[in-house]
């Protein structure tokens, strides 16, 4: 068996093509640009390779994007006030707090600080609640993007087992009530997890958000199944091991090029949607 890639390449293009005609109409017919504010605390070169990748992408989708660069010794209490004012700012419909901060910093006290409204990328108690309950809220972008992608590729999710590798508050955990959502069945593991072959030797979809390179391991995949490497360590290489898991799954995401373009497509989506929501009153 050899897989076929899910791409999330051609996909992510066609969301932020669609962004910049919705954002172009707010601007011809309203006078209102959507605006995407990014805090970045520090020079971390990851982060500011990510955060310089968003910034042109907002560009292609029409979006106003706004950089408060902090220096790395910023306090909680320095950047809680930063995020506030943004939050409170009418300019900026959208609030992306680059993670993760320095380690001296509570970052969700920081996330906390992002106006419901405003938290385009997800990241809130608030919007985790949202997704939980199935109420209106912006999702986690990268778990938004994933269930975007599945349904691209025609994955059904009901009635489906499905196992998340992983459980960060801003990827794992939501990534569960979102397919959860969908009348998948979930497990939760993680790095800790006991026998952890055995879980995804009986999952039709993984999803692997653990953070750890090539941790999930070819050979222990159910034959057919479909899997979702959310991971990105030094080197290009996710959570999975790529090579064996095309000889064994039905789908498989590459990294890079998969789950990271759909990211950043839904964070510029939600971006358009929170103007429009403040414009329109929705």
């Amino acid at each position: 068996m050899s897989a076929q890639l899910m791409s999330g390449t051609a996909l992510a293009r066609q969301i932020v093509e669609r962004c910049a005609l919705r954002a172009q109409a707010l601007f011809e017919e309203h006078g209102v640009r959507p605006a995407l504010a990014t805090v970045l605390v520090g020079d971390d070169p990851a982060s500011v390779t990510y955060v310089t990748m968003k910034r042109n992408r907002s560009a292609k989708a029409g979006i106003d994007s706004r950089l408060v660069r902090l220096p790395a010794e910023t306090t909680t209490a320095e950047l809680v006030a930063a995020v506030r004012a943004l939050s409170d700012d009418p300019g900026v419909h959208g609030i992306l707090l680059q993670h993760p901060v320095p380690a001296h910093i509570d970052e969700r006290a920081a996330f906390e600080a992002i106006a419901p409204a405003k938290d385009v990328d997800g990241v809130t108690m608030h919007s985790f609640a949202a997704m939980a309950f199935g109420e209106p809220g912006f999702a986690s972008c990268t778990p938004g993007g994933i269930i975007r992608l599945l349904d691209a590729h025609g994955v059904e999710l009901s009635g489906r087992q499905a196992v998340v590798v992983g459980r960060s508050p801003i990827l794992g955990k939501p990534m569960g009530m979102l397919l959860l959502a969908r009348d998948a069945t979930v497990t939760y593991c993680h790095s800790r997890t006991v026998d952890l072959a055995s879980h995804l030797a009986a999952a039709d979809i993984v999803v692997a958000a653990v953070g750890r390179p090539e941790f999930i391991k070819g050979h222990d995949l159910k034959p057919g199944a479909v899997v979702v490497d959310a991971g990105y360590n030094p080197g290009n290489v996710g959570d999975v091991d790529f090579a064996g898991a095309m000889e064994r799954a039905a789908l498989v995401t590459p990294v890079p090029g998969g789950v990271g373009p759909m990211t950043i497509a839904v964070l510029l989506e939600q971006t358009v949607d929170a103007a429009e929501r403040v414009l329109f009153n929705l």
